[in-house]
């Protein structure tokens, strides 16, 4: 096996890797068997410039993932030149659409050392403030379609990916929105509640309704244009493919 293709040796570095960056970051390996895994995540690279080069040369046969509670990914690759560095490239986040990725810039990854201390000082200071950069704009974007709130009212909106999402609130409805499965983003303010599980979905959206009553507050259930709706007592939630223009 070619030492670029060593799985132990891209597992280890990503591991001291994670805990050089900054804030919390954990880091998993995509073995070569984990194809399905692979192929999902290398469309998910965001990059147009030296990691697309160099997938469209070589395949992924291995890939090493570090997360950040935000959700925010890294991905890290290996080099295939005559250098014994990796390749480190950001990874677009999943569920928003193709419109939110419009105008922002691809925050294109960079090549590293094999150093992994060397390695978290190139990419702190370099991909991860462009990464940053790009993840806010583009969660930004796909808020356009969120219908703003009211002091008095909160509007809740259907997302593509089955999710419900509120624009900025005051703090009693924050709280309350929070009480109820709702998670803050805190870059754009909105808020968010799942639709993985839609009974738990339901039951939370009439709960916050419930008690945002009780403060005098008024909710009201939103979609974007051209999308239906699933309707508070439907067992399944729509989804809808989010693949980005690159």
């Amino acid at each position: 096996m070619h030492h670029h293709e060593d799985p132990e040796r891209l597992a280890s570095f990503s591991d001291v890797l994670a805990n050089e960056l900054p804030g919390t970051w954990g880091s998993s390996h995509h073995p070569a068997k984990s194809q399905d895994a692979l192929a999902e995540l290398a469309d998910r690279i965001w990059d147009l410039d030296l990691i697309a080069e160099s997938l469209a040369a070589h395949p992924l046969r291995q890939a090493a993932i570090l997360s950040r509670p935000d959700s925010a990914q890294l991905v890290v690759l290996d080099r295939h030149d005559e250098r014994n560095g990796f390749l480190i490239a950001a990874v677009a986040p999943s569920g928003l659409p193709d419109e939110a990725y419009r105008g922002v810039p691809e925050p294109n990854g960079i090549a590293v050392t094999d150093d992994p201390f060397l390695a978290a000082e190139q990419v702190a200071g370099d991909l991860l403030a462009r990464y940053d950069t790009a993840l806010a704009r583009v969660r930004h974007n796909a808020l356009d379609d969120i219908v703003p709130s009211q002091p008095d009212r909160v509007v809740l909106t259907w997302q593509p990916d089955g999710s419900l999402a509120a624009a900025p609130v005051g703090e009693t409805a924050g709280n309350v929105l929070a009480a109820n499965g709702f998670v803050k983003d805190e870059q754009t303010g909105a808020y968010r509640l799942s639709g993985d599980d839609t009974y738990k979905q339901a039951r939370s959206v009439r709960e916050t309704g419930q008690q945002l009553r009780a403060h005098s507050i008024g909710t009201a259930l939103q979609h974007p244009s051209g999308r239906i709706a699933p309707t508070a007592t439907a067992p399944t939630a729509s989804r809808a493919s989010a693949a980005r223009t690159r």
